[in-house]
């Protein structure tokens, strides 16, 4: 099974905090689609015809900023050129801003079956810390209403933002649960390079970020979500049985995708490649019918790394058959030595022959799987 990514680079305003690639300039959105759609079918022959596209997931931006008729146009040609299983997961991520009432209708009419609301919270401060474009009303609204339409809906939120209260943060897990939606995507506040979140605090218009704020509101994300029945099967994400999002599960389980669109990423196990991060110069190459993107061939110790860090991130774990059958006996005792010590300080466990991380170790995933990497065992 394979998944189809789509990346819609456009956004009403830019968020302080974001740092994906989009335009806040719609005026070359026609061009975009059909240059979309173009690498669609050019890229055909990259998903073996023998395997079925499971999921088809729309990203970016704010694919919302399209028309029914402009996501279905895309949706058409993934399903004249690739063979797609019955029932795929089609999930489109939206904005409370974009989502009127007649919009969720008509998409709920559509092949769209699962909605990624960008909630992120439901205070007004922190929207417009963020520079979000929906305020705290919208956010509740867009929900009641999405909820009326859609059973398979998850919601974003941000934690560990500056002067946000335990109280607050508590507040806004237990809105999600009024709307009782199923699955919840949570990440902690960042600050990337080249954002305005960066300038804000540099220039000591915002309160620097606290990674010991951002611990203490995970933990409790954390408590709080598996005593209502969510699943935490992978570090940011959470989900109700039979609610996991399918797109997410096969990324962290190494399967293979297909990235379409300005600055998308695709995996096919050996490659991975990324398209180029610009507009006009992305579409300029598929009016040519050529693909604007860098390759690189993974090697034995990068393909390791990868599935150490996201192996430990899921509910799934590291398994070390696995390591064993497919990296050899060198490579999982140099794993074993490392864990070792995460083992002893209780941030690690193995069960069936699977490394796993504990309760306590899953805020430092990143860093104890890093700890776990080699540069090279040949």
């Amino acid at each position: 099974m394979s998944g189809i990514y789509i990346h819609i680079p456009f956004c009403k305003q830019a968020c302080h905090y974001c740092d994906f690639h989009f335009s806040t300039s719609m005026k070359k959105k026609d061009e975009m689609i059909t240059a979309l759609c173009d690498e669609i079918r050019l890229r055909k022959s990259e998903i073996d015809p023998n395997e079925n596209i499971e999921t088809i997931y729309f990203g970016g931006g704010t694919p919302t900023v399209l028309s029914i008729e402009e996501l279905t146009r895309i949706i058409e040609v993934i399903y004249k050129n690739y063979s797609v299983i019955q029932n795929p997961e089609i999930t489109v991520e939206a904005n409370p801003d974009d989502l009127t009432e007649e919009k969720i209708k008509l998409l709920s009419s559509s092949d769209v079956n699962r909605l990624s609301i960008g909630i992120q919270s439901f205070f007004q401060e922190d929207l417009q810390l963020m520079n979000r474009a929906h305020n705290a009303n919208e956010a509740k609204e867009c929900l009641a209403m999405a909820s009326r339409y859609f059973e398979n809906i998850s919601i974003d939120l941000i934690y560990g933002i500056p002067n946000m209260s335990i109280d607050q943060w508590k507040q806004n897990i237990q809105v999600a649960m009024d709307f009782k939606v199923p699955h919840i995507s949570c990440y902690a506040l960042t600050v990337e390079p080249r954002t305005a979140l960066k300038k804000l605090i540099q220039n000591g218009k915002i309160e620097p970020v606290s990674d010991d704020l951002a611990q203490e509101h995970f933990e409790i994300l954390v408590d709080t979500l598996e005593n209502r029945g969510f699943v935490h099967y992978e570090l940011s994400n959470f989900g109700k049985p039979g609610y996991f999002s399918k797109n997410n599960t096969a990324y962290w389980k190494g399967k293979n995708y297909l990235g379409i669109g300005p600055s998308a990423h695709s995996f096919n196990g050996k490659q991975r490649s990324w398209n180029i991060n610009n507009n006009i110069k992305y579409i300029k190459a598929l009016q040519q019918q050529q693909i604007p993107r860098e390759v690189e061939d993974l090697s034995k110790t990068d393909t390791y790394n990868e599935y150490i860090m996201t192996g430990l991130r899921t509910i799934w774990g590291v398994s070390l058959q696995k390591i064993e059958h497919e990296f050899g006996k060198k490579h999982k005792e140099y794993l074993m030595k490392q864990a070792q010590k995460h083992i002893d300080k209780h941030l690690l466990f193995i069960d069936d022959d699977t490394l796993l991380i504990t309760k306590k170790g899953k805020f430092l995933s990143d860093g104890i799987a890093s700890d776990l990497f080699l540069l090279n065992l040949g």
